[in-house]
């Protein structure tokens, strides 16, 4: 009697589901690195338009959340605070996974030197 199919197939039974878990993982990783540089380029404009002036703290807030959204992220928040003349924005957010192992939810900074309007 032949049994060499049965060992064969026993053998993909046991590396299919390794090979599916290694490839659902590259993808959860890609998905990962993409919300984290979203948040990133987030954080980094809210900062260029928050260091011209206190005045545009709304505005910077705005322009954060919306490029979060538009990169795919859910349930954003954006904080700006201003300390010794540096202006610095934190923008989080949750971004869709597959298997929600705690790194789901994403937290970005950025720090800038308040620009200051001097007269010639």
């Amino acid at each position: 009697m032949n049994e060499r199919g049965l060992s064969e197939s026993t053998q993909w039974a046991i590396v299919m589901p390794a090979l599916l878990a290694l490839v659902l993982g590259l993808v959860q990783t890609g998905i990962w690195l993409h919300g984290r540089s979203v948040a990133s380029q987030a954080a980094a404009a809210a900062a260029d338009v928050r260091a011209v002036g206190r005045q545009f703290q709304a505005e910077a807030e705005a322009v954060a959340a919306e490029i979060a959204h538009s990169g795919g992220l859910t349930e954003v928040t954006v904080s700006t605070s201003e300390r010794q003349g540096r202006v610095q924005v934190t923008v989080s957010g949750q971004t869709q996974v597959f298997f929600d192992v705690g790194q789901s939810r994403i937290v970005e900074h950025a720090v800038l030197v308040e620009e200051r309007v001097t007269s010639p």
